[in-house]
């Protein structure tokens, strides 16, 4: 591992996560945060959106400097905040001893102690996501013993988290099938936190609209196609005309299948690929 000296939350800092296999960000790639899909870290991690700081964030950012004073002074530790970094996996630390054998992983939960996160610590258990995340950062530090301080804003509780290296290939696993997502620019499939629930009038009138719509375009569609299939059934010859209709046979060349051509089997044709872009599609709920 190797220390990257830059300040945790500075402009330096964003760009080196949209890089990086981040700490925070593994519950995400393994289905597993609350907070954010695959497929919304996917547009982050190609500059296709910005990253929200919500109240939270601002919150434990806030508070993290008297979080780990109050931890210094229950335990005696002193601990350094700083960026590790173990080839393309990265952990911003909120502390970790000088020998490097001990870690320190802060939360402030807007509720405090009446939060799910103090209550479950407080009962000597990690939510799952969280559990990866330090996961991960003992992967990258390859320290003995993590500790998650939970801060309410004036003292806190503290949970022990020892390395769990059975469980770190299911890491690598999940950020390798993401990170070819975003090699690739193709999106991974959405979940169910992408999806928003509708129920409101507007919403509602314009749906059955559409619907209403759709159906009378896909009868006038299929009514189309009976007469022209009937037209083209009664022409006989390369073009006949009549009644302000004309039916004319013609030749068509059949496309290059590029894929058989040998010689581009090994070019990196992306680098010739048009600029992505968002597309619409409206589809019918069956």
């Amino acid at each position: 591992m190797k220390i990257v000296r830059m300040l945790q939350g500075s402009s330096e800092w964003h760009e080196h996560r949209r890089r990086y296999r981040n700490a925070s960000e593994t519950p995400v790639v393994l289905g597993l945060s609350p907070w954010q899909t695959a497929h919304q870290l996917w547009q982050l991690k190609l500059g296709l959106i910005e990253q929200e700081v919500t109240p939270a964030m601002h919150r434990g950012s806030e508070l993290e400097p008297l979080a780990r004073a109050a931890y210094e002074q229950q335990t005696g530790r002193v601990m350094q905040p700083l960026v590790i970094v173990d080839g393309e996996y990265s952990a911003s630390l909120d502390g970790i001893t000088l020998a490097g054998d001990r870690l320190l992983e802060i939360k402030c939960p807007v509720k405090g102690r009446e939060s799910a996160l103090w209550k479950a610590v407080e009962a000597g258990h990690l939510p799952d996501h969280y559990q990866w995340q330090v996961q991960h950062q003992l992967l990258v530090t390859k320290a003995e013993v993590a500790d998650v301080f939970v801060f309410d804003g004036a003292a806190g509780i503290l949970l022990e988290v020892k390395p769990e290296p059975d469980t770190w290939p299911q890491i690598h696993a999940a950020w390798d099938q993401f990170v070819a997502f975003v090699a690739s620019k193709s999106q991974p499939p959405l979940s169910k936190g992408d999806v928003r629930e509708r129920s409101d009038p507007e919403w509602a009138a314009a749906a059955a609209h559409y619907s209403e719509v759709k159906l009378f375009a896909d009868q006038a569609q299929k009514a189309l196609s009976e007469a022209r299939d009937r037209l083209v059934a009664l022409t006989s010859h390369t073009s006949e005309t009549g009644a302000g209709v004309t039916v004319t046979r013609y030749w068509k060349q059949g496309a290059v299948e590029y894929k058989k051509i040998p010689q581009l089997a090994e070019l990196a044709l992306d680098e010739f690929r048009a600029p992505g872009r968002y597309e619409t599609r409206v589809g019918i709920v069956s």
